[in-house]
């Protein structure tokens, strides 16, 4: 038990902070702005991105953004359940469905640069930030449902 690593040994909710930060693959999918059906609930994608997004899928502003941008994503362990709506590919919600993580995950790879080489994150996405257009001409960017 004791070789197991930390997200194999402990919930969500029993990492400490620093576990729970590493969790992010830096891909920047919830970072996209997202459009929800408000009759059944499906959460959309768009190729419309936050103005604070930096080239390498890194925030700019990140200890400031809930002040600048307040519906910005803010996980918490509280709220696992909700995760349904993150990409496939996040940590956080293939933890929170019991998978483990892939290969190709930085703390598995050791390389943080492995998810713009397999293709997973925003990088090599065409987007336009969110400060560029108004939101009612999001619905003109959706992109595959993640």
């Amino acid at each position: 038990m004791a070789d197991r690593v930390f997200w194999q040994r402990k919930t969500l909710a029993e990492m400490s902070q620093s576990e729970w930060e590493s969790l992010c693959d830096g891909c920047g999918k919830c970072c996209l702005q997202k459009l929800e059906d408000e009759d059944d609930g499906t959460v959309y994608y768009t190729s419309v991105i936050c103005q604070y997004m930096t080239e390498d899928c890194r925030c700019s502003e990140y200890e400031k953004r809930h002040e600048l941008v307040p519906n910005c994503v803010w996980l918490k362990p509280e709220d696992v359940d909700n995760f349904f709506w993150l990409p496939s590919t996040c940590a956080y919600r293939i933890l929170s469905e019991g998978r483990d993580l892939p290969v190709w995950h930085p703390l598995v790879s050791g390389d943080p640069d492995i998810i713009h080489a397999v293709n997973i994150s925003v990088k090599h996405m065409d987007l336009v930030k969110d400060n560029q257009i108004p939101e009612s001409d999001w619905q003109e960017y959706v992109i595959d449902n993640q």
